[in-house]
């Protein structure tokens, strides 16, 4: 990979970490702030990841971990409440890259679409529906919660991703750096049983 690409990943991930956005947004802010032309070729998202980690062991070792540690919990809590749609944890909660402005993101697998929705509507819980790219590219509904973190202190946002129940099947598939790319209830239980708190 170039240095112009490193650099441009570097730059990105600070804005990751520091200011939470999303890994598209982040790139394309990133080649503004370097001065580059807007159609600069970008890093890819495992080259960006890398060095959001690098850049969390550089500046946030102190604090992260625990940090990490409460999204999980909030993201277990929210997976209980949830249950019976087979929720699996995704993104930075899930891989280890999150940071208090982090937002958790749990995609459900639903045999009736509708039924995450009537849930929340049942329980009063306030949510804002919104389309988003689902994992094979492919427009997904996204039921967008504000949810307060007790150890942080803030809320913390949590977005419902409504997949279809057979979507399940290939949802669990190795990604490009052989990890599984999202865990179940169970998965995210062990990782928070495996993690020392700070």
């Amino acid at each position: 990979m170039d240095t112009l690409q490193s650099e441009i990943a570097a730059t990105a991930a600070r804005l990751v970490v520091e200011e939470g956005l999303e890994y598209g947004p982040a790139k394309r802010r990133a080649v503004k702030q370097m001065g580059l032309p807007q159609r600069t070729a970008l890093p890819d998202n495992d080259t960006l990841e890398d060095a959001v980690t690098e850049y969390i062991s550089l500046f946030c070792a102190d604090t992260q971990p625990a940090e990490l540690a409460a999204l999980r919990r909030l993201a277990v809590t929210w997976m209980e409440r949830m249950a019976e749609f087979r929720p699996h944890l995704a993104g930075a909660v899930w891989h280890g890259t999150a940071t208090r402005l982090s937002d958790i993101y749990l995609q459900l697998f639903c045999d009736d679409p509708k039924s995450a929705e009537i849930k929340l509507i049942d329980h009063n819980v306030n949510y804002t529906p919104r389309t988003v790219a689902g994992f094979h590219g492919e427009s997904v509904e996204a039921l967008s919660i504000s949810s307060m973190s007790p150890e942080l202190g803030e809320s913390i946002g949590v977005h419902l991703l409504v997949y279809d129940h057979d979507d399940l099947r290939g949802a669990l598939k190795p990604d490009a750096k052989g990890r599984t790319p999202r865990g179940d209830l169970a998965a995210v239980r062990s990782l928070l049983e495996n993690t020392p708190d700070e």
